[in-house]
């Protein structure tokens, strides 16, 4: 089996029996960070192009480590320092890149639907890094392995995700992911940012902290995004964190085994208090880790790759 597009541009259109071969592929990649050399020549003479017009840290490092790892050859693209700051448009920046005949396109980019554009006009295969407030799929796999590895399982389990959901493409992705395997998601904020109609998407939706966070399984939360908000959702920090903080006190309120999760970067003292985010529930560092091997069983599989053969 294989996945059905030479494209990953969302969670929305994967099927689980996809999801699923990508997180068992990741399983195989896993060990390979552990070697002492962590190299296998599996994309050995592909090109990958990662192409980042916002700032990222996690995302674009895991994705440089997980090309390096599969011996690809790769080059990093920034606006900043690109011919766009002169004025050229994404169409002739992707027509450029693709006269160079890349064999993988990684996108970031602040318009939602960019990277479905790229993949319209472009041979290469396209990821999606992250396209605005729509979609961020690889950040949704990395999860979901993650919790799959913990707990043994995703199906039944109750899912909290609190904080700046209206702007969140971390949330997006999660959902359509979440709700294919089974788990039970409620999402936790404000009023001011909760998008309308969040319930259309078979999902719980809460404005009271306390409450959501009894029993859940997974709490997973969102750091607030003032550089996508044009406006105050939100009277002071102080007070936000007040009504919706993850404090020690919460986490007791959740399942004995919870697991406390953020997609990153963290506002400590604004969403998660840094007992809980250092703490003994908090599994932020292993979604790092993880992602690592989840991108690289996805650029392996896109370039055609069976489960099987993944560590080889």
């Amino acid at each position: 089996m294989q996945l059905k597009s030479r494209h990953l541009l969302g969670t929305q259109d994967l099927a689980p029996e996809e999801i699923h071969m990508i997180l068992d592929t990741a399983d195989s990649f896993a060990e390979i960070s552990q070697r002492e050399i962590k190299k296998v020549p599996t994309l050995r003479g592909q090109t990958v192009i990662n192409l980042f017009f916002e700032p990222s840290t996690r995302t674009r490092t895991s994705f440089e480590l997980a090309e390096k790892r599969l011996s690809a050859d790769s080059l990093n693209f920034s606006a900043g320092t690109s011919s766009v700051v002169k004025g050229e448009t994404l169409l002739d920046t992707a027509r450029n890149l693709e006269a160079m005949n890349p064999d993988f396109i990684v996108m970031r980019h602040g318009m939602p639907g960019a990277p479905h554009f790229l993949s319209r006009i472009c041979r290469s295969s396209i990821i999606n890094a992250g396209d605005g407030a729509h979609e961020h799929p690889t950040q949704a796999l990395l999860d979901a392995y993650t919790i799959r590895q913990r707990k043994k399982r995703i199906e039944g389990l109750k899912v909290v995700i609190v904080g700046d959901i209206l702007h969140s493409r971390v949330v997006r992705s999660n959902v359509f992911l979440l709700k294919k395997l089974g788990a039970h998601v409620t999402l936790v904020g404000p009023s001011t940012l909760m998008p309308l109609g969040a319930e259309e998407l078979g999902v719980s939706v809460s404005h009271r902290m306390d409450e959501a966070v009894e029993g859940a399984d997974v709490i997973m939360m969102l750091r607030i995004q003032m550089e996508r908000q044009g406006k105050g959702y939100f009277p002071t920090v102080r007070e936000y964190f007040s009504l919706f903080g993850l404090t020690e006190e919460r986490v007791r309120r959740a399942g004995p085994d919870v697991i406390i999760m953020h997609p990153g970067p963290i506002n400590r003292g604004v969403e998660i208090a840094s007992s809980v985010a250092d703490g003994p529930y908090s599994v932020i560092l292993e979604q790092v880790t993880n992602g690592i091997a989840v991108r690289m069983a996805v650029l392996y599989l896109l370039a055609g790759g069976g489960p099987r053969e993944a560590a080889a």
